[in-house]
C-alpha cells in the first residue's frame, strides 16, 4: 500500500520542535509538511524561514512546504536552498499568467511541484496542468486554520481528480490537506488519494506515533 502521512507541523508543540521533529523522524510518517500562511491569502500566519530551518535541521524524512501565500514564486528558490522536495502553490494565488513560469521555476530548483486548490474550486481547472506538475493538493477545509470540520464533497473531488488523472495517461499524486481523520481516510483512498496531510488529528494527540499507526490501520 504506497500510502504517505505527512503529519502537519503546525500543529506541533513550538516549544519542543526539535524533539516534536525527532518524533516524526521516528513515526511511521512519510513526509514532514510545512503549511506557510501569509495572512493576506489567507486569514492567518503560520511561520517562516527560521522555522523551516530549525525543522530541516533534524528532519530525516522529505520536507512538503504548501505555501498559502500570494507571490509565491518570490520565495520558491529559498524554499528549495532549505531542503524542501515538495512545494505546492496555490491555484487561486496565482495568476494563470503566471502559473506555468512558477511550476517551471520549482521544477528547475529540484523540487516536485504541487498545485493546491481550495473547497471551492472545481478540479476541472487543473486540467490544463496536469502534464507539467507532480501532485495536487486537494483542500478539504478552506485554507488558513487547522481543526476545522471537514467539507464532505472532497471525496468526490478526489474521485474526479482521480478519473482525469487516470484519462490524461500522467503520473500525478492526490494529496488530501485538512480534516483527515480515522472517519473518512479510507473513502479518500479507495477515491484515489494516496496522501494525507494530517494536523490536529496527529500531532495534537498524546501520542502522535499512535495517531499516526491508528490512521494507517484505518485503511
Amino acid at each position: 500500500m504506497n500510502v504517505i502521512i505527512a503529519p502537519s507541523m503546525l500543529s506541533a508543540d513550538f516549544g519542543r520542535m526539535y524533539e516534536q521533529t525527532e518524533l516524526v523522524n521516528e513515526s511511521k510518517a512519510g513526509w514532514f509538511h510545512l503549511d506557510i500562511m501569509d495572512g493576506v491569502f489567507v486569514p492567518n500566519i503560520s511561520f517562516g524561514f527560521p522555522v523551516v530551518k530549525a525543522i530541516a535541521a533534524k528532519a530525516s524524512k522529505p520536507m512538503d512546504a504548501h505555501l498559502m501565500i500570494v507571490n509565491p514564486e518570490n520565495y520558491i528558490e529559498r524554499f528549495a536552498q532549505q531542503g524542501v522536495e515538495w512545494l505546492s502553490i496555490h491555484y487561486e494565488a496565482v495568476p494563470k499568467s503566471r502559473m506555468m513560469k512558477a511550476i517551471s521555476l520549482i521544477k528547475s530548483c529540484g523540487m516536485k511541484a504541487g498545485i493546491a486548490i481550495n473547497p471551492a474550486t472545481p478540479v476541472e481547472v487543473l486540467i490544463d496542468y496536469l502534464h507539467v506538475i507532480d501532485y495536487v493538493v486537494v483542500m478539504g477545509v478552506n485554507p488558513g486554520f487547522s481543526g476545522q470540520k471537514f467539507f464532505e464533497g472532497t471525496t468526490e473531488k478526489v474521485s474526479v481528480l482521480n478519473e482525469m488523472i487516470t484519462a490524461a495517461e500522467v503520473d500525478v499524486m492526490i494529496q488530501v490537506d485538512g480534516g483527515v481523520g480515522k472517519s473518512n481516510i479510507k473513502a479518500l483512498y479507495e477515491a484515489g488519494a494516496r496522501c494525507f496531510v494530517a494536523g490536529s488529528a496527529v500531532m495534537s494527540q498524546s501520542d502522535p506515533k499512535q495517531a499516526m499507526e491508528d490512521l494507517l490501520a484505518a485503511l
